[in-house]
């Protein structure tokens, strides 16, 4: 994960992660987990580990290669974190990281 610093480099992984619709779309979802993942039986507590690859392939009807290709590119951006639980992987949103690239965007741009 990258740290977003000063430069305007630095935010151009979280641009290619989040300008994809359906990444931009997962990470949606993923701020309010209870609501939009909440006809999914939970495995593990939404709020703290995330929700599980499995649920966001159901929900967005996307290959699970896809949803997993999708969610290794939103990790190496930094914008959200894997938890194993079992055998299943749940992602949660990085809101301090999600904050910083806030803070970049209003001092860059």
């Amino acid at each position: 994960m990258t740290v977003v610093g000063s430069g305007p480099g630095d935010l151009i992984e979280v641009f290619k992660a989040l300008g994809n619709p359906a990444r931009l779309q997962i990470m949606q979802w993923l701020k309010d987990p209870d609501t939009h993942f909440g006809e999914y039986e939970s495995i593990a507590d939404r709020r703290s580990v995330g929700v599980c690859v499995t649920h966001i392939q159901a929900k967005s009807g996307l290959a699970q290669s896809t949803v997993s290709s999708y969610m290794s590119t939103l990790e190496r951006a930094g914008l959200v974190h894997p938890t194993r639980v079992g055998k299943w992987t749940h992602y949660r949103r990085d809101e301090e990281r999600l904050a910083q690239v806030a803070r970049a965007i209003d001092t860059i741009l």
